[in-house]
């Protein structure tokens, strides 16, 4: 039986190398794919697993970088030095996102009209912006990056746009929700918005083991459902071909 297999690929971006994790479903034949979008901090074995994840369900799947080399940014200035500037200029998200996106597209085993994006805290956002800018995508799913964009351009997207938020996240605050919510239904967009009672900002992600900025949390049952909410938005707008092995 064959298995999933895994790679790294670098390619140009924002003035960067990206070194980015590759993962590619068992089979021979072309099948939907997954841009898959790191927290603020960067790419790390948690994105990677859920490269792997969606590769062994059957997806290709890009877990791209942001910082460059693959950097993952533990010292929570150094990454808000990085990432606050970035979040500011949709533009950059949108070169970002665009990089890794080609890459993606041109992997002979993906079938680039059936391509996903899935994201989180900046990761989140830059699918958010390829989505604005009219990428060509079946799906955009978010958690933690209810970011609103330049007036009208949520008119952009052409999918479904899915976005998970903790109630007690101070990040993303209920503010933040409305403006999200008013920008998508404002622009038609079939949207819906997922809070999880009392998780906090990166909720999703397990504990680590250095700072991070105040108002993150763990929350292992929600984190499993968010997952479960992705990989519910990929069943419905990415479905698998009914021939798939992995």
């Amino acid at each position: 039986m064959t298995t999933t297999t895994t790679r790294t690929v670098e390619y140009p971006a924002d003035g960067l190398t990206m070194v980015g994790h590759l993962a590619l479903p068992a089979g021979a034949d072309r099948r939907p794919a997954v841009l898959l979008g790191p927290e603020g901090t960067g790419l790390s074995d948690v994105e990677r697993r859920r490269a792997d994840a969606l590769a062994e369900l059957g997806y290709v799947a890009l877990a791209f970088d942001l910082h460059g080399g693959g950097r993952y940014l533990s010292d929570p200035e150094e990454m808000l030095a990085r990432c606050m500037p970035l979040l500011a200029d949709p533009d950059r998200m949108r070169g970002i996102g665009r990089a890794a996106l080609d890459v993606l597209r041109t992997e002979p085993r993906t079938d680039p009209d059936r391509i996903a994006a899935i994201g989180y805290g900046t990761g989140g956002a830059i699918g958010l912006e390829l989505g604005r800018d009219g990428a060509d995508l079946r799906a955009i799913g978010t958690v933690n990056a209810l970011t609103t964009g330049r007036t009208g351009e949520a008119a952009n997207i052409r999918c479904p746009v899915w976005a998970g938020v903790g109630s007690e996240d101070p990040i993303m605050s209920p503010v933040q929700w409305n403006a999200f919510s008013a920008e998508m239904q404002d622009a038609g967009v079939d949207w819906r918005l997922a809070v999880y009672g009392g998780a906090l900002h990166a909720f999703h992600h397990p504990p680590v083991d250095h700072p991070a900025v105040p108002g993150v949390g763990y929350h292992a049952r929600h984190a499993q459902r968010a997952w479960r909410d992705v990989i519910g938005l990929l069943a419905e707008c990415l479905p698998l071909p009914e021939h798939a092995e992995a």
